[in-house]
């Protein structure tokens, strides 16, 4: 059956890419389709596909405005996929994402608050410090991703209940990574194996995204032209690499963490410093 489902999103993905990118005719948008697949195979294994695929969209010069509605539009698609093969597989923690979810949606309308407010360059200062740190616990905290000693089920609702509110008052004020720390904290704090924390995270990453995604709608800042299309290739992306996740763990949510980990890094250093 997995084999038949693989086989069906690539024709329906080629398909749509191939009528799409006639419609267009533009080399930059079979480029563009290649990186928004890449990003949602990233994305679905270890959080932060918008790095790259929110700069392609600017790549091929969309207005900021359509290109963050358009990104949304084609990244909570892949969330669905991503999110559905890990509720399937039963790699969710209910109790703790449930908690997480409302946490982050509290969070994020504070952290989009606070952006119109203070100015996001004295986040990038503190992310600078931050993330190489988060680099170095990764590379050499051995266990990293291994099912530790779980707290007891009221300090793991609490937890999950802070983690939501804290991260996602970071998602809403700034953006970039925020699944890949909120696996980072359901695995090392909470004491959740690798897989679990990855499948928690996508379903606080799918409320998130399809409480965003509505603003976008309402507000018209959607070019459906090259959503759609983008959507079905950040679908299969997301579809392949949560299929992976769920299947090799640690072993490759790792060093893909760190990859994510590298271009946030890159992102803060240009956004400051060039």
């Amino acid at each position: 059956m997995s084999r038949i489902i693989k086989a069906v999103l690539l024709a329906v993905g080629l398909a749509v890419c191939a009528y799409s990118g006639m419609q267009n005719g533009t080399g930059m948008i079979w480029v563009l389709y290649l990186l928004i697949f890449i990003a949602g195979f990233i994305d679905a294994i270890a959080g932060g596909g918008g790095l790259i695929s929110l700069s392609a969209y600017y790549a091929v010069g969309l207005p900021p405005h359509i290109a963050l509605g358009t990104n949304k539009f084609s990244s909570s698609m892949g969330t669905i996929v991503a999110a559905g093969r890990f509720i399937v597989s039963g790699n969710v923690q209910w109790r703790s994402a449930v908690l997480a979810i409302v946490g982050a949606m509290a969070g994020s309308a504070a952290g989009a608050r606070l952006a119109l407010m203070l100015d996001e360059k004295y986040l990038q200062y503190v992310m600078l410090v931050l993330v190489p740190a988060v680099a170095l616990f990764v590379i050499f905290k051995k266990d990293f991703g291994a099912p530790s000693k779980q707290m007891s089920p009221t300090a793991m609702q609490v937890c999950s209940l802070i983690t939501g509110l804290i991260i996602g008052c970071y998602d809403g004020f700034f953006g970039p990574g925020t699944g890949t720390f909120l696996t980072i904290v359901f695995t090392s704090v909470i004491g959740f194996d690798m897989v679990t924390a990855c499948g928690n995270t996508k379903v606080v990453n799918l409320a998130s995204n399809l409480a965003a995604l509505a603003t976008f709608v309402l507000h018209g800042n959607i070019n459906y032209q090259i959503a759609v299309p983008c959507a079905v290739c950040g679908i299969m992306g997301c579809y392949l690499g949560a299929g992976l996740a769920i299947q090799k763990g640690t072993k490759i949510v790792r060093p893909i963490m760190l990859v994510v980990v590298l271009l946030l890094l890159v992102k803060i250093g240009g956004d400051l410093f060039v």
